[in-house]
């Protein structure tokens, strides 16, 4: 074979063969749909603040599926699961996880995207008592890709101990649930004040969290208004993440007690 048949060979498999694909994530606690301190029911303007940012794949918490006093209480309260009024027509594939079970209602996570979602489920990581919690897993195919993409989204409890076994379970789900060789994307809000997920999450499912490696360290992200601690994370595998943001205070302060997180990822 000549050097130019050899080239021309070589040239083929290059275009033959996936190349590098990216796609924007945002991850955003959103407090039921109401301000700091439940003054005020927002949900239709955070909506318009989450299309504005204008990404893929979207990772709420504390989502309210059903309540049965709301919607007689609050004029722009939806008719719908809150999930599905903020996917409307910009993200036509979503998913919800329940956790959390009252007399009125249940809320959880959900998962919006602009890729077909192939399989969910939402894994109860509940440990004891009251806080309820969950980590949905969802599956997506990207059009002309091999391997599907897996997101997670995550809340996690507020007692250490109990953080500590629900990383647990979450390394447990990422080796048994997905595939070695997949693009996995984890992201939500972890309540880690203390910092003990990246190592466990690195150690225990090869997990990185995105800001540490952009910038050293995790991002500020609560409260909201004048963040000072960093409870919420995008954590990648088999995918790198670029151009990480903590999204401006102006129009997120009064949106969530929480500041979104927004980042490209790259398979």
């Amino acid at each position: 074979m000549t050097a130019v048949e050899t080239d021309t060979q070589v040239a083929l498999a290059a275009v033959s063969a996936e190349s590098s694909f990216s796609f924007k994530v945002l991850t955003v606690n959103i407090h039921k749909g109401f301000t700091f301190f439940n003054r005020k029911f927002i949900l239709p303007e955070l909506r318009e603040a989450v299309r504005a940012v204008g990404p893929d794949v979207v990772f709420l918490q504390e989502v309210t599926g059903n309540h049965l006093k709301y919607p007689d209480k609050f004029d722009n309260y939806p008719d719908t699961p809150h999930y599905e009024f903020l996917a409307d027509t910009i993200w036509p594939q979503f998913a919800y996880g329940r956790n959390a079970v009252y007399n009125n209602g249940h809320h959880g996570n959900a998962v919006l995207s602009k890729f077909p979602i192939v399989r969910s489920e939402n894994h109860d990581v509940s440990i004891s008592g009251p806080e309820r919690r969950g980590l949905l897993h969802c599956e997506l195919h990207i059009p002309g890709r091999s391997v599907n993409v897996h997101v997670i989204c995550v809340h996690l409890g507020l007692i250490e101990e109990h953080r500590t076994q629900q990383m647990d379970m979450l390394c447990k789900l990422v080796h048994t649930d997905i595939p070695a060789h997949a693009p996995v994307v984890v992201a939500g809000d972890f309540n880690d004040w203390r910092h003990r997920a990246h190592a466990q999450l690195e150690r225990g499912a090869g997990l990185y969290e995105i800001f540490v490696q952009a910038q050293g360290q995790a991002a500020r992200t609560f409260p909201a208004r004048l963040p000072v601690l960093r409870l919420d994370r995008i954590y990648v595998r088999n995918a790198i993440g670029h151009a990480p943001v903590v999204l401006p205070s102006r129009p997120w302060s009064h949106l969530s007690d929480h500041a979104p997180l927004a980042a490209e990822i790259e398979l």
